[in-house]
């Protein structure tokens, strides 16, 4: 494991692993091995949001995410905190330029929560544009996967936390093994059931998240304005009626109309009342199928509960359903390992880890469109 030495004086370190230790025994799944990977990925772990509430828990994600195959680097303020959040502002800001000016290909969030959109006019956008990175986390995180495409255009992920998955007594098989595969540009196709489903065969910039968070990016400069897109949404702790809320506020900005699907993730963790007197999720999606003239698939796991895919953010994807089942068809790359350059310099050492992120010429892209041809 690499660990920054600057995040912790020996003590608190020592006491944290002691602690992490402690979890380690009790942990269903212990030891969590693999066989490793010939080539670790650099991975480097910040915390843009809220404060990592059991600290001890950053060390066995990083354990287990070394088992994975990634070279794991802990920001010095990844473990800090001021009120409810990972340090302050403009300390959480300064995180993605350390995250930018270092190695590693691969920038993971340890946790969501609040305090990303606080953020979002402090980061030094011109510098990640420079030094793109893979960006992964969820959540609070969508703020900064949208904010990221409106203003560089680059692609990122959203998927797993660091610490919310990789730093729980166990660590979900399909999660990491997805994970992994995006983040080595193996993911080519995610199949899921659909059973409520309108029939689709699309292809369009793949982009979404968290609801709440999306809703609060429009009208400001952080929301990429994507037409034709494939959109998923996802929510925790959120009544129907306010996740109607929201969609609501996407039809009347017009946002909705221009999408050619609409993807639902999982609504999870609200109580229903007797006074909603039959009001509930499946209401809310067949009033906006009544309301909007574009297919809506249900069913993606992703979200808040026990299963969440990880996903590209801002990349053309190929969207299909037949028989109760949808299939997502991500876009595959393919490079030899090797150095990239144009004529403004070297920009990535492409072991397929990162996609390139549109700054260089490509091979022929295989089509992303979901056809029957494409169903694995």
């Amino acid at each position: 494991m690499v660990s920054n030495p600057k995040r912790q004086d020996s003590n608190q370190l020592e006491q944290l692993v002691n602690d992490a230790q402690i979890l380690f025994d009790e942990a269903d799944d212990v030891p969590f091995t693999r066989e490793p990977y010939e080539n670790a990925l650099g991975l480097y772990l910040i915390s843009p949001s809220g404060a990592l509430i059991e600290p001890e828990r950053l060390v066995i994600a990083e354990h287990k995410l070394t088992t994975l195959g990634f070279d794991v680097r802990i920001d010095k303020a990844a473990d800090s905190r001021y009120m409810r959040f990972a340090a302050t502002d403009k300390e959480r800001a300064k995180a993605f330029s350390r995250a930018a000016k270092d190695d590693a290909s691969i920038v993971m969030a340890t946790r969501g929560g609040y305090g990303l959109s606080r953020i979002l006019h402090h980061i030094d956008w011109k510098l990640l544009e420079k030094n793109p990175k893979v960006y992964v986390g969820y959540s609070d995180f969508t703020a900064f996967n949208l904010a990221l495409l409106a203003k560089t255009g680059l692609p990122s992920f959203t998927g797993p936390n660091a610490v919310g998955d990789f730093g729980a007594d166990m660590v979900d098989d399909l999660i990491a093994d997805i994970f992994v595969e995006a983040m080595r540009g193996e993911l080519e196709i995610l199949s899921f059931i659909a059973e409520d489903a309108d029939s689709v065969d699309e292809e369009g910039i793949l982009w979404g998240g968290n609801l709440a968070v999306l809703c609060s990016l429009i009208g400001t400069p952080y929301l990429p304005k994507i037409k034709k897109g494939i959109l998923f949404l996802e929510d925790v702790n959120e009544h129907p009626y306010r996740v109607e809320r929201m969609l609501i506020q996407l039809l009347h900005a017009g946002i909705l109309s221009k999408q050619k699907a609409i993807v639902f993730g999982e609504f999870s963790d609200y109580k229903l009342t007797k006074f909603d007197n039959g009001y509930d999720m499946a209401e809310v999606i067949r009033w906006l199928r009544s309301e909007v003239n574009i297919p809506v698939i249900t069913g993606l796991p992703y979200g808040h509960g026990e299963m969440r895919v990880t996903l590209p953010i801002g990349k053309k994807v190929g969207i299909a359903t037949e028989d109760g089942m949808a299939y997502l068809v991500i876009d595959k790359h393919e490079h030899d390992v090797e150095t990239h350059t144009d004529n403004q310099g070297v920009y990535l050492n492409c072991g397929c880890s990162l996609v390139c992120q549109g700054k260089h010429e490509t091979p022929s892209k295989p089509e992303a469109k979901a056809s029957k041809k494409n169903k694995k």
